[in-house]
């Protein structure tokens, strides 16, 4: 491949950056390591995005406490854990903050590889989900506003008339306000008209 997948191996143990890095070269990754987790979120905006493996028994600032900052900032990359053995309470917690797997040391290689490749599996999911919310955004951009209005209350599943009374028109309003919409999405049915905005995050809050 052209641009090698990039993983992030942040342990304070020099010899597990260097053991660690030595492995996933051979498997065709791209490694940057990190000392430490607080030097990490000091970079962490400015650095390539990839796949975090994640030391949890560091000092200064834990891998639980690393990963809890990164959920608060919104960062996205997928993490894998590193525990020490029977850690069992603090991998729970770890998965529960959306790790994507633990990994008890000394880890089995295999189960090492496996754990990234899973990892990169989310972050291209979640790639394309963002992708598919910029375009259905894109898309969304030639209706008018009260159009938007009408689809958003489709996507939360009302009837034409409820969203006519919340939007203070008639029915039949809402059927033209319809009709446009259907014409302007170039949706052939009203799922395609949903699935675009399901992606662009309309109708959160449906009920």
């Amino acid at each position: 491949m052209t641009e090698r997948s990039l993983v992030h191996v942040i342990d304070d143990e020099e010899s597990v950056r260097r053991g660690t890095s030595y492995f996933l070269n051979t498997l065709g990754y791209a490694v940057r390591t990190w000392e430490s987790g607080v030097r990490f979120l000091k970079d962490v905006r400015h650095v390539e995005t990839g796949c975090i493996l994640l030391d949890i028994g560091m000092s200064k600032m834990n891998g639980l406490e690393v990963q809890e900052e990164l959920n608060k900032r919104g960062m996205t990359m997928p993490v894998i854990v590193l525990t020490g053995h029977g850690d069992i309470a603090v991998a729970v917690k770890a998965m529960k903050a959306g790790a994507v797997d633990f990994l008890e040391k000394p880890f089995e290689t295999d189960a090492l590889e496996d754990a990234i490749r899973r990892a990169f599996e989310r972050l291209a999911a979640e790639k394309n989900v963002i992708e598919r919310a910029a375009d259905a955004e894109v898309v969304l951009g030639a209706l008018s506003e009260r159009e938007r209005e009408v689809l958003e209350g489709l996507a939360q599943g009302h009837p034409n008339k409820t969203i006519a009374y919340h939007l203070g028109i008639s029915p039949r309003t809402v059927e033209v306000h319809r009709a446009n919409i259907m014409i302007k999405l170039r949706a052939r049915s009203l799922s395609d008209a949903l699935r675009i905005a399901f992606a662009a995050g309309m109708g959160e809050h449906r009920v």
